[in-house]
């Protein structure tokens, strides 16, 4: 029982939460409660708002030519987002036109992975546990409850393709125009029986390509947090097997070490994740713009 507990919990460290900080009431079927991983993108979303427009405007206020220390690492980033990512697959002539879309998508994808390997609500934790004492049901035991990395949500990784997804029609629809998008979805010239089959191929592929966005990023943000804790699982299976010592022995001698090398992994993850779901929605806008049959 006591490890069928553990189990609960650690999946629950993952998963988005049975226990919403704010319960609202069902529109349509569909639960608008606000819960820990709705709180999360709004804290990414608001503390990148504010973090880069207070660069940007003491940058402007400033007056420098040559921007330095923050504004210097903002320009790499936007600089590197659009000649090494946007431009080479997009096009000369539709490189300001995506760059925006694109770059939102790395910074925010960035800080929500990145923001899920702090132990912020951890902490929150030790201070509730030793100082705040709430009660069940106070928003503090509901913020601790459950997982805290957005992206490992495939809802929130739905939604950022379901993005990508509109912003490829609407790329082929600026480049070509709305009819001649949809035939340039097949080659011409072909005979018509291949139609039959390629058409169909062709349609099924414009849902594959978010699907595959939204599975690669959530599976591969939960994937490395699952890992990590199941490595942590170790001390609990120890000591009830061998006792508090056992524990100790096994988390100091293994678990510790292991996790830690496993978050160091993560912290490259984060960054990787960021850069091939922003690459891969570069790819597929440049395909709708550069038909090549």
């Amino acid at each position: 029982m006591e490890e069928q507990k553990q189990g609960i919990d650690f999946i629950g460290h993952v998963a988005n939460g049975e226990h919403p900080l704010l319960e609202l009431p069902h529109v349509w079927g569909i639960d608008f409660s606000i819960t820990k991983h709705v709180f999360m993108l709004w804290l990414v979303a608001g503390l990148l708002f504010i973090g880069i427009t207070t660069i940007v405007r003491r940058y402007v206020r400033k007056g420098d030519q040559v921007p330095t220390g923050s504004a210097n690492a903002l320009e790499i980033i936007v600089e590197f987002i659009r000649e090494s990512v946007v431009r080479p697959n997009v096009g000369d002539k539709w490189t300001n036109t995506w760059t925006p879309l694109l770059l939102t998508f790395f910074v925010f994808i960035l800080g929500a992975n990145a923001i899920g390997l702090i132990p912020i609500f951890e902490v929150i934790g030790l201070l509730d546990h030793y100082v705040l004492h709430t009660s069940e049901h106070s928003i503090v035991k509901a913020l601790i409850h459950g997982g805290s990395t957005a992206t490992g949500n495939f809802n929130v990784t739905a939604g950022l393709a379901t993005v990508t997804f509109f912003a490829i029609i609407a790329a082929g629809t600026m480049a070509h125009g709305f009819v001649k998008h949809w035939i340039n979805l097949v080659p011409h010239g072909l005979p018509a029986p291949l139609y039959v089959l390629l058409i169909p191929m062709e349609l099924l592929g414009m849902f594959v390509r978010p699907f595959a966005l939204t599975m690669r990023l959530a599976a591969n943000m939960t994937g490395g947090h699952i890992a990590i804790l199941a490595i942590m699982s170790f001390v609990f299976i120890f000591s009830n097997m061998l006792g508090p010592l056992g524990g100790i022995g096994i988390g100091l001698g293994f678990s510790v070490p292991v996790a830690t090398a496993v978050l160091g992994l993560e912290i490259i993850v984060v960054l990787v994740q960021a850069y091939v779901f922003t690459l891969l929605t570069a790819v597929f806008i440049g395909m709708a713009i550069n038909v090549h049959h």
